[in-house]
């Protein structure tokens, strides 16, 4: 059969196929001896313990870092607000007309905000017819108390004195008739001596002069009723309409003061529509938003309605910046006034600022109903030397310092395991297993101070609750009983409350600005103390920073 395929076509291609197959058994062979060489370097690394994969870590010596990491906004520590102080009306809103642009500089007397007058000129309009027919009251009684002044005067100076002429007329005819009377009698006595009159033409003149002096007695009593009572009656009843009339004006010039102290407050409100600058700063808006449609969102713009008191704009002073930062209430014990913090604001991304703690608020902020039983603390941190790119709403991270040592023995936080208040560490030497309880102080979230029971070069199991049954935990009492109760056993599957360890992110800056001196132990705040010695104390799950 003949040969389709010469041999000198096939060479070539044969050659080529057996060398890639040889170089594919070359390079899956590389493969597998470095694998085999990691996974015997891997348990190497673990002391060798057969298949067992143990985690192990060194308790080691250096430098310790205790950082509270919060996120913050920044503010100005001296910033004026600009509210609305027009009085709401009926509505109890009053509408913006125009507002400024947000970010202009403004010098003072600038304008800011003008809100709508047409309201407050109708009232100003109605208020004027008010003022007018109240000051028209007000003349009026005016002129009805002098008008009691002058019948007081009147009467005292004119009737009462023609009255009492015309009493004093009457007693001088009285006093006359009753002279002529006694005359007459006296003479018809002398003539009935004699017998000439008779004894009644006597009697008519002896009752005569009875008739006269009863007329004199009554003129006389005229006019003592009218010095007495008469007199006495009338001014009282004077006085008491002058009295009235006074009362009555000066009612009426109340009213109308107030009316017109009303009118000027609807003027003032007028001119309070006119919201200028009292000083230099920049235009910042007040607005406020709600997350799911809470009711409390406000933004200031035209047409936007305002209440009175309610800010609307802010001129904060760039020169005097703050950031405020909400802490969780479990690391709020942590902070005081005068710790170093170090700023990053998230618009100026590769650059650290300087600050420092000044104030830590006692009481909680507000909360709503999405935050549950979450209570944050207000702080508040001054940054040294602010850029001018940096702005009132920007955010930022800030690193509080809330302790530092130079030199501390610390192992991972993983390595501990706790039980009724007690915490202990799992070693391993070759194939024996140690329980050693330790003394332990401050905590980040990577590393916790040793002050007892270990030494540097120590390596203890970095996930000890793996082998529970290999811990060998000494008799101790419940943290619940009291002193009188016997002591419990402990038992490896039940243990109490673990340190499981921060739930905050975050670590030291590398380059913290502003901290406390590194040598020795210093608390963060300049205090000097050491505070490292807090043997047998809990590791705080709360706290931020980093290890060595």
């Amino acid at each position: 059969m003949k040969n389709v395929f010469p041999p000198y076509k096939l060479g070539p291609f044969r050659h080529r196929h057996s060398g890639s197959v040889v170089l594919l058994i070359v390079l899956v062979l590389v493969l597998i001896a470095g694998g085999s060489g990691l996974v015997w370097y891997y348990y190497r690394q673990n002391d060798g313990d057969g298949d067992e994969r143990i985690l192990m870590a060194g308790v080691t010596r250096g430098p310790f870092e205790q950082i509270v990491l919060e996120q913050g906004v920044v503010e100005s520590s001296s910033s004026v607000e600009i509210k609305c102080e027009v009085k709401s009306g009926a509505s109890n809103t009053t509408e913006i007309l125009w507002v400024i642009e947000e970010g202009t500089h403004v010098d003072k007397g600038d304008k800011l905000v003008e809100l709508r007058t047409s309201a407050l000129e109708r009232d100003l309009v109605q208020q004027q017819i008010v003022c007018n027919t109240s000051y028209a009251l007000v003349v009026q009684a005016e002129n009805t108390l002098r008008a009691a002044e002058i019948a007081r005067v009147e009467y005292l100076e004119g009737a009462f004195r023609q009255e009492e002429q015309a009493a004093l007329s009457e007693i001088f005819v009285a006093e006359e008739n009753l002279r002529r009377a006694q005359l007459a009698f006296q003479s018809t006595e002398r003539l009935a001596a004699r017998g000439i009159v008779s004894a009644l033409q006597m009697e008519g003149d002896q009752f005569a002069v009875e008739k006269a002096r009863n007329e004199l007695d009554a003129a006389q009593t005229k006019l003592d009723v009218l010095r007495k009572y008469t007199r006495a009656k009338m001014l009282k009843q004077f006085d008491s309409d002058i009295a009235t009339a006074q009362a009555r004006w000066d009612s009426e010039k109340q009213s109308h003061e107030l009316e017109m102290e009303k009118l000027e407050e609807i003027k003032e409100q007028i001119a309070n529509c006119t919201i200028l600058a009292p000083e230099a700063g920049q235009v910042v808006y007040a607005n406020t938003f709600s997350g799911f449609g809470g009711g409390s969102e406000f933004v200031v713009e035209e047409g936007a309605l305002v209440r009175e008191n309610q800010v609307l704009i802010r001129l904060p002073d760039p020169t005097k910046m703050q950031v405020k930062a909400n802490v969780n209430e479990s690391r709020i014990s942590m902070i005081r006034a005068g710790m170093p913090v170090s700023i990053e604001f998230d618009a100026i991304r590769g650059r650290k600022f300087r600050g420092r703690v000044t104030r830590v608020n006692q009481y909680a902020e507000p909360t709503s109903w999405r935050s549950g039983n979450i209570r944050e603390y207000a702080t508040f941190i001054e940054i040294f030397d602010p850029p001018e790119d940096v702005r009132s709403g920007m955010s930022a991270e800030v690193r509080i310092l809330a302790e530092r040592h130079s030199d501390v023995l610390q192992l991972p936080v993983q390595a501990l395991y706790e039980t009724r208040g007690r915490f202990f560490c799992l070693l391993k030497d070759g194939d024996r297993w140690e329980t050693r309880e330790i003394q332990v102080g401050s905590s980040n979230d990577s590393y916790m101070i040793v002050e007892a029971g270990l030494e540097e070069g120590d390596r203890v199991v970095l996930n000890p609750r793996a082998y529970v049954d290999r811990l060998e935990l000494p008799a101790m009492q419940d943290a619940d009983s009291g002193p009188d109760q016997e002591a419990l056993p402990a038992e490896p599957g039940v243990e109490g409350p673990e340190s499981a360890g921060p739930d905050r992110r975050g670590g030291p800056p590398t380059d913290l600005p502003g901290g406390p001196g590194s040598d020795g132990q210093d608390r963060a705040d300049g205090s000097g103390k050491d505070t490292s010695a807090r043997g047998g104390s809990k590791p705080s799950g709360q706290h931020e920073g980093s290890g060595p």
